[in-house]
Formats: C-alpha cells, sequence, structure tokens
C-alpha cells in the first residue's frame, strides 16, 4: 500500500512541482505572453494551495466518515480522476481565458489530492507512520524528476498528454 500512494503521490505533488517549473514557459511559448506575465498566470497553480489541500483532507474525512478508508480512497481516486483529464484539457486549449479557467480547475483537484493522500497515510501502518509518509514524499519529487524529463523532452502537449495519461 506504501508504494501504491508513493506513485499516487507522484501523481500530484509530483505534477505540482512540474507545473511550477513549466507553466510560466508554457504561456510565454503557447500564448506569446510576456515572461512577467507569464508567470503571473503560472503562480495561480500555486495559489490554489491555500484552500484545495484542505478542501481535500476535508472531503476525505467526511468520505471516511460515511465509509471508513474505503471513503478515503474513492476520494483520492475520483480527484486524481478529475485532475488527469484536467490536464488532457489544459494542453488542448488554445484559448488563453479557456486555458487559465482549465488551470485553476486543474490545480485544486492536483492539491485536493495532495490533501487527500494526507488523510491516507496515517491509516496504512500506524507504528511506522514516519517511516511511510517519508517514503510517499519521495514519491512526489520522483514524480517530479520523471515529468519534468518529459518536459525537458519533449513538446509541451506531448509532455502533458504522458503526465495527464499517467495519472489516469
Amino acid at each position: 500500500n506504501t508504494w501504491i500512494l508513493f506513485f499516487q503521490y507522484g501523481c500530484c505533488f509530483g505534477v505540482e512541482l512540474t507545473m511550477n517549473n513549466a507553466a510560466a514557459l508554457y504561456f510565454k511559448e503557447e500564448f506569446g505572453q510576456s515572461t512577467e506575465s507569464a508567470a503571473a498566470i503560472a503562480s495561480i497553480f500555486g495559489w490554489m494551495n491555500l484552500f484545495a489541500r484542505g478542501i481535500g483532507g476535508f472531503m476525505s474525512d467526511k468520505m471516511s466518515n460515511k465509509m471508513g478508508m474505503k471513503g478515503r480512497l474513492i476520494t483520492q481516486s475520483v480527484l486524481l480522476v478529475l485532475e488527469g483529464i484536467m490536464v488532457l484539457i489544459f494542453a488542448r486549449s488554445t484559448n488563453l481565458g479557456v486555458a487559465i479557467f482549465i488551470l485553476v480547475l486543474f490545480s485544486t483537484f492536483v492539491q485536493a489530492a495532495e490533501g487527500s493522500s494526507y488523510g491516507i497515510v496515517p491509516y496504512v501502518n500506524p507504528p511506522v507512520t514516519g517511516s511511510i509518509a517519508g517514503i510517499v514524499g519521495a514519491g512526489g519529487n520522483s514524480g517530479a524528476v520523471a515529468f519534468g524529463m518529459c518536459f525537458r523532452e519533449l513538446d509541451y502537449k506531448e509532455a502533458f498528454a504522458i503526465m495527464g495519461f499517467f495519472i489516469l
């Protein structure tokens, strides 16, 4: 279960780290924005952290109250599927306004999936929660490295497609 969470966290926190690195260049190159404008737009991704992680944790708790651990797992699965769908739509957006709107939704699901992860980790094996948290956390960094390599070697649309299909 720990290694499943490792990969799942790579698909949310790893995506966040990757987007923090790639989004500004994407908006600059794909939509012709100035560096300043592209950076401001890209920063929206991070601003979703102010509430979306908490929402993911809250949703995980509420579903746990109704269905136990199964509810937590369903919450995370749904959030990851919605995240994957949003990244695929985002990559195909040709209108700046639509791309920004989808970025907000995409980021909200990314951060909420992270928050839902925090609701699962303590229950995997309570006596070794610290070790499990460390392994799962490393999944986020590992995901960022893997997705980052895609953005380094491929064009944006291909890299986003790989990221989206891997999340799904």
